[in-house]
């Protein structure tokens, strides 16, 4: 798998679906904005008071699917972490570059930040005459 390939496809997208499971295993999805690193890294912020924080304290296993407008997706599962500290600070620059509108969030009293560090990964490009399915594990 040609990892900067599927870097260059995730920072072109600006949204995913997130894919947690509740305490009595229910499975709950959202629509994310998301930045990504160069270790395939995926960094997205959530306020405490929604479900999906819950989940992720609770089960920090989550799926993440990116890419719905063309025939090119990639599917993402890993280990969600809260971030804290300087680390905190490092991701959020990260995601700024992204969206630069989300540095006024950080008024926002319950808003923290994620990331997802991976654990399996597969690109999927079902474009007619260039079908083909590549994974990774970490």
């Amino acid at each position: 798998m040609d990892l900067a390939e599927v870097l260059r496809f995730l920072e072109g997208e600006k949204l995913a679906v997130l894919a947690t499971s509740a305490e009595d295993g229910r499975p709950e999805a959202a629509v994310m904005g998301f930045a990504v690193t160069p270790e395939l890294e995926i960094i997205f912020d959530t306020v405490r008071s929604f479900r999906k924080y819950a989940n992720l304290k609770k089960n920090p296993r989550v799926a993440w699917v990116i890419g719905c407008s063309s025939e090119i997706s990639v599917q993402l599962e890993g280990n969600a972490v809260e971030l804290e500290g300087a680390e905190l600070e490092k991701y959020k620059m990260i995601y700024a570059k992204k969206y630069p509108d989300s540095t006024g969030r950080d008024k926002w009293a319950d808003l923290t930040y994620f990331v997802t560090r991976p654990t399996w990964v597969r690109y999927g490009d079902y474009t007619p005459g260039k079908r083909r399915i590549e994974e990774k594990e970490f």
